[in-house]
C-alpha cells in the first residue's frame, strides 16, 4: 500500500551566535549550527550514530539556562538563543580534556594515531598544553590477542563511538563497555562467543589510538603517505575507499564518513589489500618451453608468442577456435576491450565469464521482465524501506554494503524484514519473519509468496494496473498450485506464508533483495522469475518503491555484463542482429555474425577439438567452474591456454603463457555496482615489478594480432566516449567527478513500456538418493570475496580453511565433534574437510565455503547449482 505523510514536518527557529536558523524539530543544537558553518569542537559525537554526550566537549551556553548544555544531544526548541563559543565555555572545555588526560598516557610519539587523533586535535585546538589534574595511574591491560585490530584501553576516553558503529551499523555487538567508574574499559562480552566481522570500523572510529590496525601499525605516520581516492575491488557494493600508499605499496585503506558509504567497510574492503602485496603476486610473464615448463620471460617475446599462435589457430581453423574467459574483477573499460578483442581481432563470439553460474542468466530473465538489470535503484533507497523482502542471499557474504542499509532500515526506520533462506546467518536478529526453507525449494517458497500476496489482496494495484500486464497469467499458474502443495515442497506453510505477504506488502515502500540461493537453485528460472514477480506486486520496482537488488559477489559483475562480455549481447545488450553492423563499423573490422558458445558450449567445443584456444582474463576455471576434473582434462587438451591474473592460480599453472596482470589499486578506471552505480577512479600505486594493467596488455595485445595502430594509445576519455555512443547505456554527462559514463537510471516508471508478469511452475525436485542424503550448499563467507582475499594475509588470519558445517543433530547422531575430519563424497568425488558444529543449519544440510582453493570443493559439484547431494562420513 502507499504510504503518506500524515502530516507536514514541524520546523523551530532559534538564533545561534546572533544568527537564524530555521530547522526541523527534532534536530540538534549541533546540527542547527552546523547549517550556519558554525564548528563545535566534539569528540564522542559521530553523525551515523546516537548521541550519549558523554565527553561534554561540545558544551554550549543557552539563553536562560544557568548550565552548560550539551550541543550534541540537546534538541532545538522554538525562539532559543545559543552561544558556542565565550570565555567560560573555553575554560570548560579545557578543564573537560584536562579530566580525560589524567589517565591518557602521553605516548603520541609512539602512538599509531599520532597525526590523526581527534583528541590531540582538540588539545591542540584549545590551547590544552598543561594539566593541573592528577590521580593514581592504574593502567588496564592491552588486548594484542584480537586477530587485526589491537585494544590499548590505557588510551581510551569511553566515547562509545566505537560500541555504537558496531551495535548499530555492523550489527555485530563484538565489543562492549564492561566494568564501571574509572576501570570502565571497552572489551569483548565475556558471557558468549567473540562476534566480530572483523570490519574495522571501529578502528574507523575511534578518535584516539585506543582501538589500532595490527597490520597497520609502526609502518609510519599518516602524513608521510600519498592518499589516493578510490572504489574498493572485492565485492559488488562499491564502496569508496582511500589508498594510504608508500614506496609503491598500498599499507591502509580507509573510507570517508563524508562518502556514499559513510566510511562502513566490511574486512574485505579495509584489510583485504594485503592480496596485492602478496608474495604469490606474479611479477613477470611465464612463457612455457619445449619441455612443459614454465620459464621467465620478457614482453616482447610473451606477447609475440601469444600473437603468433593465435593467429595461426586462426588461420587453420578460424575464428570459432578460439573462446575467452572474461573476469568481474577487471574495469569497464578493461571489460570493453577484452570482448573488443575477441571479437574484433581474433573474429570470436565465444565469450563468457563465471557470471553464466547464476547473474548473467537471472539478469537476462529480469531484463525480459522488468526491461532492465541490476538494481532499480542506488542501494541507499532501502534505508527508506517500509519492507524488506532479502531471499536466498547472505548478505554479509555477499555484499556487505547492502547489510548495512537494511540493517539501518530496520532499526532506524522500522522496516519489517522477512527473511527467507535455508540456512540461518547474521540478519536473523533483525528479521520479524524467517522463512527457512529445504534447500533448492526456492522457486516453491517464491510461488507460495506470491500466491499468498494475491490471496491477501495485498498487490500495489496502482502500480500493477498502470504499469504491468498478463496478471492474470501467473493469477491462473498459482491456482494450479495449493499451499498444501507448497509446504509440502518447501517446509513452509500458508499461515507462514500469509504473514510474510502481510509483513512485505503493508508497510509502504518495499525493497526485494535476491541472492545466489535464488540465482543458482535448481529451478533457477522459477525462482528468479518469482521473485521478479514479487516486486511486480509489491510495487518495488515503482518509482515510489525502495527497489530490486540482484546480489553478486564480486565487484564489477553488473559492468561486464553492461560490456557485452558473453556470448548473446554486444556492450549495451544490443543483439548482434540489431547492432552488429554500427560495431563493426566502429571497431572498422568485421564480426562474426552469430551468438557464440557459453561457458557449457565452451568446455564441450574443447573437448570436441573445435576450440583449440583459450584466453583467461582474471578468473580461476579449476576453481570456480563445477566439475574440476572434467575442466582439468579439457585445459590440458588445448593447443593454446593464456592466463591473464594477478596469481599462479591453479589454472595459470597450466597455461602456455602467463601474462601478470595489475591490481584495482595499480590502475585507472571505472566500475558497476549490481545497484547500476558506475563509479571512476584514478591508480593509486604503480603495478608491481613487470606487471601491466590488463588495458595495456590487451590493446597490445590486439595491435599485434589484428595488425592496427592507435587502439593503445587511445586515452581512457576517448575510450569511455566509445563506449558511451556504442552502449547506449550512459550519458555524456556524468554523475560524479572524473569520468564520461554517468549510467542511466532504471527504472519503470521512466521506461517505455509495460513491466511483465510471468507465469510460475515450479519443478518438482528429484527424488533424494538414499547413497546421498545430505544436501550441500557451497556459499560464501563474511571474511572473504571470491579466492582474492585467500591471498590476503590479513583476512587468513581470521578465516584461514574451509571446513564443513554441520548441524547439530546431525552432528550428534554421526557422533561428530568440531575439528573431526570428515569426508564428504558426491557421484563425481570426495573431499575430507575439518567439521564445524553449526546452529544456522536444518538437519541433513552441509555447507562448505566456496573461496579456499586447496578444498577443491568444485570436485563434487556438476552443474551451476549452488547444492549436490552427497554422504558425509567421520574420515
Amino acid at each position: 500500500m502507499a504510504h503518506t505523510e500524515s502530516c507536514e514536518k514541524k520546523t523551530a527557529t532559534l538564533t545561534i551566535d546572533g544568527r537564524q536558523v530555521t530547522v526541523q524539530t527534532g534536530a540538534t543544537i549541533l546540527e542547527a549550527a552546523a547549517e550556519l558553518g558554525i564548528r563545535i569542537p566534539t569528540l564522542c559525537w559521530l553523525k551515523k550514530v546516537s548521541t550519549t554526550g558523554d565527553c561534554r566537549i561540545c558544551v554550549v551556553e543557552v539563553e536562560g539556562v544557568e548550565r552548560p548544555m550539551t550541543a550534541c544531544n540537546t534538541p532545538v526548541k522554538e525562539g532559543i538563543s545559543v552561544t558556542t563559543a565565550s570565555p567560560r565555555l573555553d575554560e570548560v572545555r579545557r578543564k573537560t580534556l584536562a579530566l580525560m588526560l589524567v589517565n591518557h598516557p602521553l605516548d603520541c610519539p609512539v602512538c599509531d594515531a599520532g597525526g590523526e587523533c581527534d583528541l590531540q586535535d582538540a588539545c591542540y585546538g584549545l590551547h590544552v598544553d598543561r594539566n593541573d589534574y592528577g590521580a593514581v595511574n592504574e593502567p588496564t591491560p592491552i588486548r594484542y590477542d584480537w586477530p587485526l585490530i589491537e585494544n590499548c584501553t590505557t588510551r581510551c576516553i569511553l566515547c562509545e563511538k566505537c560500541t555504537k558503529v558496531c551495535h548499530e551499523i555492523v550489527g555485530a555487538d563484538a565489543i562492549e563497555v564492561k566494568s564501571r567508574g574509572e576501570r570502565s574499559v571497552i572489551d569483548t562480552p565475556d558471557e558468549k562467543p567473540l562476534d566480530c566481522d572483523f570490519c574495522g570500523n571501529c578502528v574507523n572510529a575511534c578518535p584516539t589510538g585506543t582501538l589500532l590496525s595490527k597490520p597497520f601499525k609502526f609502518r609510519g605516520r599518516p602524513w608521510t603517505f600519498d592518499v589516493t581516492p578510490s572504489i574498493c575491488g572485492f565485492c559488488s557494493s562499491g564502496c569508496q575507499i582511500e589508498y594510504h600508499s608508500r614506496n609503491g605499496r598500498v599499507e591502509r585503506v580507509t573510507s570517508s564518513d563524508d562518502g556514499y558509504n559513510r566510511g562502513n567497510l566490511c574486512i574485505n574492503g579495509r584489510f583485504g589489500y594485503s592480496a596485492f602485496n602478496s608474495p604469490g603476486r606474479l611479477t613477470t610473464p611465464l612463457v612455457r618451453d619445449a619441455g612443459g615448463s614454465q620459464q621467465n620471460s620478457d614482453w616482447d617475446q610473451a606477447l609475440g608468442t601469444v600473437a603468433a599462435r593465435l593467429k595461426g589457430i586462426i588461420a587453420d581453423n578460424g575464428g570459432a577456435a578460439v573462446a575467452g574467459i572474461g573476469s568481474p574483477r577487471v574495469t569497464n573499460e578493461e571489460s570493453y576491450l577484452f570482448q573488443r578483442f575477441m571479437r574484433g581481432a581474433l573474429g570470436s563470439n565465444n565469450i563468457d565469464s563465471e557470471a553464466r553460474l547464476g547473474y548473467l542468466p537471472a539478469q537476462v530473465i529480469q531484463h525480459e521482465m522488468l526491461g532492465f538489470s541490476g538494481g532499480s535503484q542506488a542501494m541507499d533507497a532501502i534505508e527508506q524501506a517500509g519492507a524488506v523482502l532479502l531471499i536466498g542471499a547472505d548478505l554479509k557474504g555477499e555484499s556487505a554494503g547492502f547489510a548495512y542499509r537494511v540493517i539501518h532500515a530496520c532499526t532506524k526506520n522500522n522496516a519489517k524484514l522477512v527473511l527467507a533462506n535455508s540456512r540461518a546467518n547474521s540478519m536473523n536478529k533483525y528479521a520479524n519473519a524467517f522463512l527457512q526453507y529445504r534447500p533448492g525449494s526456492e522457486a516453491w517458497l517464491a510461488a507460495g509468496l506470491n500466491k499468498a500476496i494475491l490471496a491477501e489482496g495485498l498487490e500495489e494495484r496502482a502500480f500493477v494496473e498502470g504499469n504491468t500486464r498478463d496478471l492474470a497469467t501467473l493469477r491462473a499458474s498459482l491456482d494450479a498450485i495449493s499451499f498444501e502443495r507448497i509446504a509440502e515442497l518447501s517446509g513452509i506453510g500458508e499461515t507462514e506464508l500469509r504473514e510474510a505477504a502481510r509483513l512485505i506488502a503493508s508497510n509502504g515502500r518495499t525493497a526485494v533483495i535476491y541472492g545466489a540461493g535464488v540465482m543458482r537453485s535448481g529451478d533457477m528460472r522459477n525462482a528468479v522469475t518469482g521473485v521478479v514477480d514479487l516486486a511486480l506486486l509489491t510495487g518495488a520496482v515503482a518509482a515510489g518503491g525502495a527497489g530490486i537488488y540482484p546480489l553478486d559477489e564480486k565487484n564489477n559483475t553488473q559492468g561486464m555484463l553492461d560490456m557485452g562480455v558473453c556470448p548473446e549481447y554486444l556492450p549495451g545488450y544490443h543483439s548482434y542482429g540489431h547492432a552488429g553492423a554500427k560495431f563493426a563499423a566502429a571497431w572498422k573490422t568485421e564480426l562474426p555474425e552469430k551468438p557464440g558458445k557459453d561457458l557449457f558450449g565452451i568446455i564441450e567445443a574443447i573437448e570436441k577439438g573445435e576450440i583449440r584456444a583459450l584466453y583467461v582474463l582474471g578468473s580461476d576455471p579449476l576453481h570456480v567452474m563445477p566439475d574440476r576434473n572434467r575442466w582439468l582434462k579439457a585445459l590440458q587438451q588445448l593447443e593454446l591456454l593464456v592466463v591473464q591474473d594477478l596469481f599462479l592460480t591453479d589454472t595459470a599453472r597450466l597455461a602456455h603463457v602467463v601474462l601478470p596482470a595489475a591490481s584495482a589499486a595499480e590502475k585507472a578506471g571505472s566500475f558497476t555496482t549490481v545497484d547500476n552505480r558506475v563509479q571512476c577512479f584514478p591508480r593509486a600505486v604503480a603495478p608491481v615489478a613487470e606487471a601491466r594493467t590488463d588495458a595495456e596488455i590487451l590493446t597490445g595485445l590486439h595491435e599485434l594480432v589484428a595488425t592496427v595502430t592507435g587502439i593503445a594509445s587511445a586515452s581512457q576519455e576517448t575510450l569511455q566516449h566509445e563506449i558511451t555512443q556504442l552502449s547506449g547505456l550512459y550519458g555524456e554527462v556524468c554523475d560524479h567527478d572524473g569520468c564520461r559514463m554517468g549510467r542511466a537510471k532504471n527504472r519503470i516508471a521512466s521506461c517505455d513500456h509495460q513491466a511483465v508478469f510471468r507465469p510460475l511452475a515450479p519443478a518438482t525436485p528429484a527424488a533424494s538418493d538414499p547413497a546421498h542424503p545430505f544436501i550441500l550448499q557451497v556459499g560464501t563467507l563474511l571474511h572473504h570475496n571470491g579466492s582474492y582475499s585467500t591471498w590476503s594475509e590479513n583476512n587468513l588470519t581470521v578465516a584461514g580453511e574451509a571446513y564443513a558445517e554441520i548441524s547439530g543433530a546431525d552432528a550428534i547422531r554421526l557422533g561428530l565433534g568440531a575439528g573431526d575430519s570428515v569426508r564428504i563424497s558426491s557421484r563425481l568425488g570426495s573431499i575430507m574437510l575439518p567439521a564445524r558444529i553449526s546452529s544456522a543449519l536444518q538437519a541433513g544440510m552441509l555447507f562448505v565455503p566456496a573461496h579456499f582453493r586447496e578444498a577443491q570443493v568444485n570436485l563434487l559439484t556438476r552443474d551451476a547449482f549452488g547444492t549436490v547431494a552427497v554422504k558425509l562420513e567421520k574420515a
